[in-house]
């Protein structure tokens, strides 16, 4: 049970005993580091119901608690502060219960309770996962880990954009200037190789816009009669009418960008349990807008287009379906939705990660789905994010100038590579050893930098930064980890005993006091849908246990009660750490 669960009843039997009345709300605050305490209450709301000096009724509860409350020791009023101070004997209770309990902080799934979808990823079949989609997959990830611990069902998923102009512009370069090309003979990942020719369709398409221009085209004129953005836009004609060679070669393509994506996944350590293509969902949506229509909840203008008109929720009217019967994305969106439920029936709420450029599309979507009766939309929310920049500028696809996923991995363990080398930690390390230990380094220093910063904040990406041994990094807190694994192997004695008359040091009540926040922190991360508060908690509490380990000797203390405790602190310091950082996807090493 919490301080604040122990304090709360006694507090208010206190106000009832000693001053015949009644409070609705006890407040409390974390005590500051200039005064002895471990936790204070607000005493100045009280004085709206008791008339009393703040000192003096400070004085009264705070002897009262000492008095009735075995969990306090002591007290001090300051002001209109009433700062408590928890005996030992609180700490090591809690301590005890928790030091072998490895779900320390995770809620178990109630048979009841509905589940969550979380979406992630959702890439286009163009071109390989950028730095974007990394945020986008790190995010998502982590979110759906923390809702899970948090005491839900989670299922993970993605939507994959695999239709649409953006596919046919790939497929015209290569049927163009591929030659035959495959990932086999070229060596190459197939999102890459696919991603190559998304480019060569916009170097020849902008070359064509130059030479229409130069011969008295307006350049408006020219972007609608290049010969190449034509015949891209007839190929995606001939993909909606099923024509069979255009759809030979559509999922030829895909194939080999599904694969490069997987290798992706798998390289920076994400998994889906289920995919949705977009070439599947679109006709469930158009199936739906035509039952709205049906309905009354969307209308059709006199072109044919069908429209919804949400002026008075506050937005603007919103197409579903061209005047052509063709879908938009919103059509596709809120047929997946629906699939999705279909799929699986126990799911009770989704949480789509995609960039805030879309936040205005979500809440169309939201209230579309609420308009058509669907309960489960009451409990649907965009993790909206800002974008990744680099110190070089904005990336842009087109033009072949976005941060690629894997390449940034690859520079990521090259980075921590050569900054472990330059500290020279590694010997009696093999090369194979290294390797992983470098690929762990690298990998948690992109996922820490990224995970640790607010989704709604944009990020201004610095590779080496990100790598630091010192500050709040990743390798930071995976030295930490580290640290305490050392320690732990050089313990000569049985340490999985029961440490017995233990007087708590200033420090160690800090850091068990950290230890104490942690089933607090997941619960608010999920339900703030924000990684970002694990990833600083854990920063926190590895500075707290480096307080603790320059100022109290470990395994250098001359008693063994001391000796046993402070490795049994360490090592459950260690098992949090690691615990925080599954959370966020990142591994621990046990030597650095």
């Amino acid at each position: 049970m919490s301080l604040t669960a122990i304090l709360t009843p006694e507090i208010t039997n206190a106000i009832s005993v000693l001053f015949g009345t009644t409070i609705d709300k006890i407040e409390f605050q974390a005590t500051r580091r200039d005064f002895e305490g471990d936790i204070t209450m607000v005493i100045f709301p009280l004085l709206k119901q008791i008339k009393s000096n703040p000192v003096e009724l400070g004085n009264k509860i705070g002897q009262y608690l000492v008095d009735n409350v075995d969990e306090v020791s002591r007290f001090n009023v300051v002001s209109g502060f009433l700062n408590i101070v928890i005996s030992d004997k609180y700490y090591l209770d809690f301590f005890n219960k928790i030091k072998t309990n490895e779900k320390f902080g995770f809620v178990d799934v109630k048979a009841d309770e509905k589940a969550m979808m979380v979406e992630y990823s959702s890439p286009n079949t163009n071109k390989p996962l950028h730095l974007g989609h990394v945020r986008n997959v790190l995010l998502g990830y982590s979110v759906a880990e923390i809702i899970k611990a948090s005491g839900k069902k989670v299922y993970k998923t993605q939507i994959i954009n695999d239709r649409g102009i953006h596919i046919c512009k790939s497929m015209i370069a290569w049927e163009k200037f591929g030659n035959g090309q495959t990932p086999e003979s070229t060596g190459l990942k197939g999102d890459k190789l696919v991603g190559d020719f998304y480019v060569a369709f916009d170097k020849e398409y902008k070359k064509q816009i130059s030479e229409l221009v130069a011969e008295g085209k307006s350049e408006e004129e020219a972007k609608k009669a290049a010969p190449i953005m034509l015949e891209a836009q007839q190929m995606l004609l001939n993909w909606e009418a099923g024509k069979p060679e255009v759809l030979a070669l559509w999922n030829k393509m895909n194939n080999w960008v599904y694969a490069g994506f997987e290798q992706t996944y798998n390289n920076i350590g994400v998994n889906f349990d289920s995919y949705y293509y977009e070439s599947n969902t679109y006709l469930l949506g158009k199936e739906v807008v035509q039952f709205g229509l049906e309905k009354g909840i969307f209308e059709k203008d006199p072109d044919g287009s069908v429209w919804i008109d949400l002026t008075e929720d506050g937005l603007d009217r919103k197409i579903v379906l061209r005047s052509d019967g063709t879908a938009v994305y919103m059509t596709q969106d809120i047929g997946t939705a629906i699939q999705r439920v279909k799929d699986y029936p126990d799911v009770g709420g989704m949480v789509y990660t995609v960039g805030n450029e879309q936040d205005y599309h979500f809440k169309v979507l939201f209230l579309i789905l609420k308009k058509l009766g669907f309960d489960w939309a009451a409990n649907l929310f965009h993790l909206s994010y800002g974008m990744v920049d680099l110190p070089s500028g904005k990336m842009k696809s087109r033009e072949g100038t976005v941060v690629d996923a894997d390449d940034l991995m690859s520079e990521m363990t090259e980075t921590a590579q050569k900054i472990a080398e330059e500290l020279g930690k590694l010997d009696g390390y093999s090369n194979a050893e290294k390797a992983v230990l470098y690929k762990t380094i690298g990998l948690g220093a992109l996922k820490y930098y990224i995970l640790k910063v607010d989704p709604k904040k944009r990020i201004l990406f610095d590779p080496k930064e990100s790598v630091d041994f010192q500050g709040n990094t990743g390798p930071f807190i995976q030295y930490t980890y580290a640290r305490i694994q050392s320690i732990i192997r050089k313990a000569d004695f049985d340490f999985n005993v029961l440490a017995e008359n233990i007087v708590l040091h200033d420090k160690e009540k800090e850091l068990i006091k950290q230890l104490e926040l942690y089933p607090e922190i997941i619960q608010n991360a999920a339900q703030n849908h924000s990684p970002a508060l694990v990833a600083n908690y854990v920063y926190d509490l590895v500075k707290e246990y480096n307080s603790f380990y320059q100022a109290v000797p470990i395994l250098g203390s001359d008693k063994m009660n001391e000796k046993i405790f402070r490795v049994q602190l360490s090592k459950k310091v260690a098992d949090t750490i690691a615990s925080a950082f599954a959370l966020l996807g990142i591994q621990v090493p046990e030597r650095m």
